[in-house]
Order: structure tokens, then C-alpha cells, then sequence
């Protein structure tokens, strides 16, 4: 990423965060290189206040951090946006954004946090993770688990066992995330041939 911090006098380039989830906008600040530098290594978001005339990691009081997924730079060069994970309320005033808009979270939108969780774990193989286990296990193991849950679903499903339905079906999504991920695809592709069929 080549950004341009010489652009302003002031060596700042506003960084314009918008929630990973929700698309949201959550909050406006600026970055001289070093904050952007910061944020880059610890993966939270940190900005160069112009009040205090220093480094300013967001949530450095109130524990409300802002979690990176990805940094991109304009068409300039001169601006950055940066996708997060809100840990909390953004706004100093308690709200949601800084903007007093409502950012409600949907459930929905973990699956997307769950597959760069896999994603992550396909990536680093950490010991003693049971994702590790299962991608160290290979396609027929993996499958052969997608398997399993698939008819401990259907036996719960005739069995009008709603609990235990809810249970299964998430275990069988999740070995089915696990599998599509060795097999370097993810939730998201499912959703593009979906949506391809829906017209």
C-alpha cells in the first residue's frame, strides 16, 4: 500500500471506519504513518488525535476497541477506509456510530466472522485446535463428518426435537464451513451460486 501521508502539511489522511458486518459507518478519524503503522501491528485501530497531538488507539479507555479486517487506500491514495469489528459502542457519547445511528447487530452476520475464524485457523494450524484436527484429518474424514451431522440433523428433525435440531444443524454448518474451506471455497461461494439460482 503506497499512501500518500505527504499530500497535507499536517502528514494526516482521514481514515473512514465502517463496520464489517453491517456496512455501517461507524466513525471518522486521521492517520499520520505511525498510527497507521500501529494499526497495521496490533490490528486495532489507532489514530493520530490532532487535540492531544499523539497516538490514540480507539478504545484505549473504554475498552471499545475497533478490530481490523482489512485496510484499502482510494483512487488518490489520500484516504483510507478500514473495515472493523466494533468492540462495543464507537461514539465517546455511548452510541453506536458518531453519527447517533443505531448499528444493530444481526446473528446472522457471525457466520461471516466464523468463516475468517476457519480461515485464520486453515492459515496458521495451531496445535491442539479441533479445526486444526480436522483439516490435518483430510477431505474424507472432513466429509465424512458432514456426513454425520447431516443425519444426526435429519434424525432430530423426525424426532421433533427442536433443541437438539438447532444443535445438530450448527454442528453440520460448521463441518460443512470446514470442509469448504480445505477445499478453498467458503460460505460466501455458496451464497453466489444461490443467489445465481434464486433468478
Amino acid at each position: 500500500m503506497d499512501i500518500n501521508f505527504n499530500k497535507e502539511s499536517s502528514g494526516l489522511v482521514p481514515a473512514i471506519i465502517q463496520d464489517q458486518h453491517s456496512n455501517k459507518v461507524l466513525m471518522l478519524g486521521f492517520m499520520n504513518k505511525e498510527a497507521y503503522d500501529k494499526t497495521v501491528l496490533t490490528g486495532q485501530v489507532t489514530f493520530f488525535s490532532r487535540t492531544r497531538k499523539r497516538l490514540w488507539t480507539k478504545g484505549e479507555e473504554s475498552g471499545n476497541f475497533l478490530d481490523v479486517v482489512s485496510i484499502t487506500e482510494d483512487c488518490d491514495q489520500d484516504t483510507l477506509l478500514i473495515k472493523a469489528i466494533p468492540v462495543g459502542p464507537v461514539c465517546h457519547t455511548g452510541a453506536d456510530t458518531c453519527w447517533d445511528e443505531q448499528n444493530p447487530t444481526d446473528d446472522f452476520y457471525f457466520l461471516k466472522t466464523l468463516q475468517n475464524f476457519i480461515a485464520k485457523r486453515k492459515a496458521e494450524m495451531p496445535k491442539g485446535s479441533y479445526t486444526t484436527s480436522l483439516f490435518e484429518s483430510g477431505t474424507a474424514k472432513i466429509a465424512q463428518k458432514v456426513g454425520e451431522e447431516a443425519v444426526e440433523t435429519v434424525i432430530e428433525a423426525m424426532a421433533n426435537n427442536d433443541e437438539r435440531l438447532l444443535y445438530e444443524a450448527s454442528d453440520l454448518v460448521y463441518h460443512l464451513m470446514v470442509l469448504l474451506a480445505h477445499k478453498g471455497f467458503s460460505i460466501s461461494d455458496l451464497a453466489t451460486e444461490l443467489k445465481k439460482r434464486h433468478k
